[in-house]
Parts: structure tokens; sequence; C-alpha cells
């Protein structure tokens, strides 16, 4: 195997890529003895049929296309290390020569790291964030917890309200007609929740436990049944039950209930600490945001789009990843979101390109401040791997090779560089 490389400019490079006759020869066997048995040829038993009958009957190129999957990702593999290019991209790759009793040529475009010319990196001015807890701040944290403690009580002696729990029977009518999905039994429907399309739940502000009675509604033009999408619809409902929630008192017995406090004001202290320290998280996350998207501002890089997509298509496997993850596939998710796969990858396209900017100015700031990253701190690192995924870290440190220790640490190195340059910003 042999290579040549090709500078394109604007950081794309071509890599002619050539096999040998010998090897191709070779690829050309082993893809003959994979298919054999598939290929019938009368006169012979399944399988038996020799090469050279296969290629006379079917043509001598029927063999090309596994011979090829055989040599490429290997050949290129190869190339692309020793070239020394530091690839950023999946190869576009073009067979140029493929022919029996000679060498197998393709080519491999690929996009290479762009440089990076640094602007201001240091002394970033940025937005000064208040950090403290407000009163109100703090009323609606307690409140979430008085609401999570609340109890629920029968209502007899009026009619629904806003925010009551209601417990319904309804079935849906359009021309007359019950449509399919649009009846319930027992439902429990909280007033106020915004659950039900349009204004079911206004329309029965003001009905009583047992009472029948008719909401019209219509339904949204982008609803996801399409036979019901933008129409008008009667649903007849009985409100069999109203309840509401019942707040526990504000007071010194609350706090020992729902907290390790004895008294209402040490429980508040201690909400206002958790408020303050969740806000100088999110200040400082917002802040090195900031900092590093003033710091793409000043900086000069000619990101290369096939750079841009690869970065796409691996966002694309990582959101797929997530849904899978909850038992939905990314074609149900198109589906429920009316999307398709181009459209979808076009909204990917912003935060791919800062996510590959942001890098890219972190790893400039990392050479030019010759920050490091000490084999303590990496050991650290695996510690932390160790514990996550409840691993031995004997056994954290044989799974990763040596170019995934080379990328944890560059990882960390960035961290550091974030760090740095949020140090040196200036608040204002």
């Amino acid at each position: 195997m042999s290579f040549q490389v090709e500078d394109l400019g604007k950081n794309m490079v071509k890599l002619t890529i050539e096999a040998t006759a010998v090897e191709f020869e070779s690829a050309l066997e082993k893809a003959y003895r994979k298919n054999r048995n598939k290929i019938s040829v009368q006169g012979f038993r399944k399988g038996k049929a020799p090469r050279a009958v296969i290629e006379k009957m079917y043509g001598a190129g029927i063999f090309y296309e596994d011979a090829a999957n055989e040599i490429i990702p290997n050949a290129y593999e190869q190339a692309a290390k020793e070239s020394g290019l530091d690839i950023v991209s999946r190869p576009e790759v073009d067979v140029t020569q493929a022919e029996k009793g000679k060498p197998f040529i393709f080519t491999a475009e690929v996009a290479v790291k762009p440089e990076v010319k640094l602007g201001q990196y240091k002394g970033i001015e940025v937005e000064k964030t208040d950090t403290s807890a407000t009163d109100e701040e703090l009323n609606a944290e307690i409140d979430k917890e008085r609401d999570r403690n609340a109890r629920t009580v029968e209502v007899t002696d009026r009619a629904v309200e806003d925010g009551d729990i209601t417990t319904i029977d309804f079935e849906g009518f359009m021309d007359g007609q019950a449509f399919e999905g649009g009846k319930g039994t027992d439902h429990e429907l909280t007033i106020g929740s915004h659950s039900f399309i349009d204004t079911f739940e206004e329309q029965l502000i003001g009905k009583t436990a047992g009472e029948e009675c008719e909401v019209n509604v219509t339904f949204p033009e982008e609803y996801h049944a399409p036979d019901l999408a933008g129409k008008p619809a009667m649903f007849k409902v009985t409100v069999k039950s109203i309840r509401k929630k019942e707040l526990p008192e504000l007071d010194d017995d609350f706090a020992k209930d729902v907290s390790e406090f004895e008294t209402l004001e040490e429980y508040k202290a201690s909400v206002r600490r958790g408020i303050e320290e969740r806000k100088e998280k999110e200040a400082k996350s917002a802040k090195e945001d900031a900092v590093v998207e003033k710091i793409i501002e000043n900086a000069e890089m000619d990101i290369p789009q096939l750079m841009l997509e690869t970065q796409k298509r691996q966002m694309a496997e990582e959101f797929a990843q997530r849904l899978r993850a909850q038992g939905l596939q990314l074609e149900q998710y198109f589906q429920f979101t009316g999307m398709n796969p181009n459209k979808f990858m076009e909204t990917l396209e912003p935060q791919a390109l800062k996510r590959i900017q942001s890098r890219l100015v972190l790893e400039a700031i990392v050479k030019a401040e010759n920050i490091t990253v000490s084999d303590e701190e990496l050991e650290a690192e695996m510690k932390k791997m160790a514990e996550a995924y409840r691993m031995e870290l004997d056994k954290v440190k044989e799974l990763l090779g040596e170019e995934e220790r080379r990328q944890l640490s560059l990882d960390l190195a960035v961290q550091k560089a974030v760090d740095f340059a949020a140090e040196q910003a200036v608040e204002k």
C-alpha cells in the first residue's frame, strides 16, 4: 500500500491510496470465498463453482464491491496514520481504479484541523451576575416544598375552582359522531394545568360534583391526529368529584417535618443557602460560556464543511442514544414532532459549529499558555470514571488505550483552559 497527499486548500486534503495488484487479487479471492455459497451456477453444486466460471457468467466485476470493502478501511486507516495529518472528519471515498490485474486505487477527501489565530483571550469583559437569593425566590422554593407535602381533601360545599383536582368521565364527538381516542373514565384533571386542549378546563369552572355538561373546543392546527387537527369538537363531561390541595402551615413543625432543622428560621436560612449555591454554579457556567463566546468572536479560523457535517452526525447519534435510553427511536421522534432527517440535521448546525469553534479556541489556549495535565490529575480523573461506572480502577486503565488516555488528558487541559480564561475575565 502506498499513498499521496494533495492539499485542496481551506483545510481540505485528498489522500490517493493505492493497493498493489497482489493485494487487490487477495481481496477478490476473499470476496469469492465469502459469496460463492450464495451464487448458483448450472452444472455445479452450490458453493462449488470456480471463481473464473462465476466471473465469466456474471462479469469480472461481480466481486469488486466486496473486495473494495475489504481493502478500503484498513488501507485508509494506515494511510491516515502514516500521513501524520490531524484528520477531523469522516473520509469521502471515491474508487478511481478497480480492474483485475492492476493496482486498486481510491481517494479519500478529509478535513484537517484548522489553524486558529487567537485574538484577545485574557481580560475578556463579562456582565457580573448577582447570586444572592431574593425573598421571592426563597418563598417560591418553600411554596414548592409545601405543595409537595400538601394533602388533598374532598370538596362538597362548592363548585369547581381554578386549581382544583377533578375526577371526570368524558366522551368527544365531532359532527355528532364519537371519535377514536376521545373517551376517558375516572380521569384526574387539575384545573389550570393546561393538560387538555383549548378552553376545556376553564369550562369546568363553576360545575358541581355529579353535574353533566357539554364542553366545546377546537383542536389545534398542529394536533398530532390529522383528522382532528384544527376542527371543532364537543365533549360530554361528568364531574364525578372535586378535591383541593390543603397546604401545611408554615411554622416550626413544618420545618421539622421536611428538614433536619428545629425552627422555621433555620430551615429558611438553609433553603436560601441552597438557592445561592445553585445560582453561583449557574453564574459560573454562564460566565464561562460568555467568555468562550467572546474568545471565538476575537479569533480567526476556517471551519471546513466536512468537519461540520461530521460533528452534526456525531451529535445526531448522541441524541438518538438518549432517545433509545428512554425507549424511543429517532423515527418516532420525527413522527411526534413533524421533523424529518434533513430538517433535523439543519437544526443541529449552529450548535455543531459552536462546539467545534469552542474546542478549537480552547485547544489553542492550551498551546499558547503551555497548559499541562500531571499524571496525578489524570489518575484522579480515571478514579472518577471508575466510580461513575462502578468499575475497578485497574479495569478502567486496562480499557483505556494510549490514544484514549491522550484524549482524556487533552479534555482535562481544555477544561483548565476554560478555568484560566474565566479567571482572567473582568466582571463589570
